[in-house]
């Protein structure tokens, strides 16, 4: 059995002893009954992997000691920012969790005229920070090293023109041109739309930012589905697969 793999927000260096929050600490001691002397693994999102053991197990905290450190994730080869528009119940966490296991740099969610996901203020703080969550403990599951950062969600236009990837892509059958003649992109900006689809006005702005469609066989996909397609589709073509 493979010892826990545990995210932690902190500086980690090998020969020191790093003291875990309290959320991970119960996870280990409480939930997988870890002991003094277990092997743990921690990482901080900075492309490498620690290797420890337990050396304090506390009622509600563990300390683990630092051993040896791992060779650091490769950069990716691609770059590829996900926009997605907000889905109703736990799509979009099941979106999040799967596109960073697939290896997303980025994720931003976003609002359309179709979105019927209507968050804002507090509600959206909370949100934004479950979602973040969700990515860590993807990456803890998927033995990831970096994080993608859930960037704050904003309106599609404001996407739309804050976007410098080289390719920029998005679900829809327009202007259509085949991914096998395009240039191994760095970066791909991927837009993904609502439930209820994008609308023509959504769809001819992000022309005009250089979007260009995207069609994915003859059958209609589902936002969640389309998304992990398409994602495999490009990491396959320019990226890690």
């Amino acid at each position: 059995m493979s010892s826990p793999r545990i995210f932690t927000d902190q500086p980690l260096i090998v020969g020191q002893t790093v003291t875990l929050d309290e959320q991970p600490s119960i996870h280990l001691l409480r939930v997988l009954r870890l002991g003094l002397g277990a092997p743990v693994r921690l990482f901080n999102g900075d492309g490498c992997e620690y290797s420890g053991t337990i050396s304090t197990a506390g009622k509600k905290q563990a300390a683990v000691c630092l051993l040896e450190a791992s060779v650091a994730d490769a950069i990716p080869p691609l770059r590829l920012h996900l926009g997605q528009v907000i889905s109703k119940g736990d799509k979009m966490d099941f979106t999040i969790q799967k596109a960073t296991e697939l290896g997303v740099s980025q994720i931003t969610p976003l609002f359309s005229e179709r979105c019927d996901v209507r968050l804002k203020g507090e509600r959206l703080d909370k949100k934004m920070e479950h979602w973040q969550k969700i990515a860590v403990s993807a990456c803890e599951q998927s033995g990831r090293n970096r994080i993608p950062q859930v960037l704050p969600a904003v309106n599609l236009n404001d996407w739309y023109a804050q976007s410098d990837a080289e390719l920029r892509l998005v679900l829809h059958p327009h202007n259509q041109q085949p991914l096998g003649q395009q240039q191994n992109p760095a970066s791909v900006a991927l837009l993904v739309g609502p439930e209820g689809g994008l609308t023509d006005i959504e769809v001819a702005a992000g022309t005009t930012h250089g979007f260009q469609g995207l069609l994915l066989g003859p059958r209609i996909l589902r936002t969640e589905t389309a998304a992990l397609a398409a994602v495999s589709v490009l990491q396959f073509l320019w990226g890690d697969f």
